[in-house]
């Protein structure tokens, strides 16, 4: 049975949390990170070799082409779903829990 919540008014509604972000289509413009005061996700690089490592790796840093947004702390979602309300490309999954 899916989880229900309330808004301050009393609205009921059921939350989607954030489950996936696609690295594909995320361009890592970090819309969903400044919406979200939860840490569920955070900045992340992409190699050459499509391997998704941290922005402060020395070991990488000649190496990234690009930069992605990556799942780091899911069970930290509410789902209130202002992340993906803000992505422009809909590269994020979100699911009601079980």
């Amino acid at each position: 049975m899916p989880i229900t919540a309330f808004t301050r008014g009393g609205t009921e509604y059921t939350p989607e949390f954030l489950v996936a972000i696609n690295a594909e289509t995320c361009i890592g413009c970090g819309r969903c990170y400044k919406v979200c005061g939860r840490e569920v996700m955070t900045l992340k690089g992409v190699t050459d070799e499509d391997e998704i490592v941290d922005l402060d790796d020395e070991e990488y840093e000649d190496d990234i082409e690009r930069n992605v947004m990556a799942l780091v702390n899911p069970d930290a979602c509410i789902g209130c779903g202002a992340c993906f309300r803000v992505c422009p490309t809909n590269c994020q999954t979100h699911a009601v829990a079980d």
